[in-house]
């Protein structure tokens, strides 16, 4: 045993490692172009044919990965990528990486990572690591992976190394990458975790021991909870200033400039992304396993969810006020992607609000300079250009993502009302009476 730990430990420390990342998308590419700007061979593994022949293209799709890295990289013979673990070669090292999505009713759904652990077992051999970085609930590498893995015959931690070491990517920010951002690390056994902790080691600034695969799990959804929680605060904040007819925003600028005790959350439409809708329902599901009622989790998420719905319903209320009848109103949703300077519109609360404003009679139309199209729910539509003619034709403007390209004054000045989710416009000085804020 310790002569395939200190062998693998060498591979790690003198890049002879070849290193295989399960999932080429927000998690897997910027991973996979670290590993290699270190000096390792990294095959990325990706059932998505597009995906694999853009990679071997040198062709980038992912915003927090630079082109010309990833294309010199290609280039240099140190990144390439395939569709199956047939065609990836002897890998000493697999990353997964891919989705943890949830079923219809809120349970786990771990059809990918159960199905790439499957297809790597076949592949299992003497002296390799195993780290999952996919976000689950506390309790999936051992319960799930494992298993899985051992089928054959070799045991984690004594023939092959297994760990877990959750994604910490925050898609779009650029103080805080794969590289900088500290690393949080458990193993099935002491083994699996000093070679986990050599492998992050080589490519990460600071790694984070912890004493399981199952304690390392719990960080991942702890920390997405606690951002889930907090914004279900604040948002409810906002529907209790709706009431009472405060500004929200004024409210919270000022609670904020206390320099102790307190931490900046703002409300919004909703949340969306890959992770804050996703992840707390992760533990919330393990906790009923154990018998156990997480109310502050369950109740985040209803008041989260209830968002989209509480935008809408704020729409129609300003449209009669301004004596538009919603049914023959034509709105402009500005904004598809969850969150700012991002093309990425999984779970976006914008999705829920533009299909009930069609559902409600609206005609809609919607501008993102990052999402230029998109299809959800049988509703198929592309970005108008933004137009002083596009937007005197709206009754409203609805202010869903606060991308930083736009000119919030161009629209105040060009728009006959605006309903403002995001503080958007809150540097504008002229025409304010023509913004309604959430």
């Amino acid at each position: 045993m310790a002569d395939i730990k200190q062998a693998l430990l060498e591979k790690i420390r003198n890049r002879s490692a070849v290193v295989g990342v399960a999932g080429l998308g927000y998690v897997g590419l910027p991973f996979v172009v670290e590993k290699a700007k270190m000096g390792f061979q990294v095959v990325g593994v990706d059932r998505n044919p597009k995906r694999v022949d853009m990679v071997n293209r040198g062709e980038n799709f992912i915003s927090d990965v630079k082109d010309e890295e990833l294309k010199e990289l290609v280039d240099s013979g140190l990144i390439s990528a395939v569709g199956s673990f047939e065609e990836a070669g002897d890998l000493d090292v697999l990353v997964i990486a891919v989705p943890t999505p949830l079923t219809k009713n809120l349970t786990p759904d771990l059809q990918y990572v159960e199905n790439v652990t499957a297809l790597f077992a076949d592949h299992v051999r003497p002296g390799q690591l195993i780290s999952l970085e996919s976000t689950t609930y506390p309790g999936t590498t051992e319960e799930i992976m494992q298993p899985i893995l051992e089928s054959g015959g070799l045991k984690a931690d004594k023939d092959f190394f297994l760990a877990h070491s959750p994604e910490r990517v925050d898609p779009g920010n650029r103080r805080y990458t794969t590289k900088n951002t500290n690393k949080v690390v458990g193993g099935v056994g002491p083994d699996s975790l000093e070679v986990a902790v050599e492998f992050y080691s080589s490519t990460i600034e600071h790694v984070v021991p912890v004493s399981s695969a199952k304690a390392a799990e719990l960080v991942k959804v702890y920390e997405n909870t606690f951002r889930a929680v907090n914004i279900a605060l604040v948002n409810e904040l906002a529907l209790l200033c709706d009431r009472m007819g405060l500004n929200v925003w004024e409210v919270l600028d000022a609670a904020f400039t206390k320099p102790f005790g307190i931490m900046p959350f703002y409300p919004g439409p909703g949340v969306g992304g890959h992770c804050i809708p996703l992840d707390p329902h992760y533990l919330e599901w393990k906790a009923k396993e154990l018998n156990f009622n997480t109310r502050f989790i369950a109740l985040a998420g209803e008041i989260n969810r209830r968002m989209p719905e509480f935008v809408r319903d704020k729409t129609w209320r300003v449209l009669n006020d301004l004596g538009v009848a919603p049914s023959k109103s034509k709105i402009l949703v500005l904004g598809i992607a969850y969150k700012k300077d991002l093309c990425d519109y999984r779970e976006s609360p914008a999705l829920e609000i533009l299909e009930m404003l069609i559902a409600d009679g609206a005609s809609v139309t919607y501008h993102d300079p990052y999402v230029t199209q998109f299809k959800h729910k049988g509703i198929e539509m592309k970005s108008e250009p933004l137009t002083e003619k596009l937007l005197a034709g709206q009754d409203m403007v609805l202010i869903l993502t606060d991308h930083s390209q736009i000119d919030y004054g161009f629209i105040a000045e060009n728009s006959k009302h605006i309903l403002d989710t995001r503080n958007a416009t809150r540097n504008i000085s002229d025409n304010k009476e023509r913004i309604t804020l959430l």
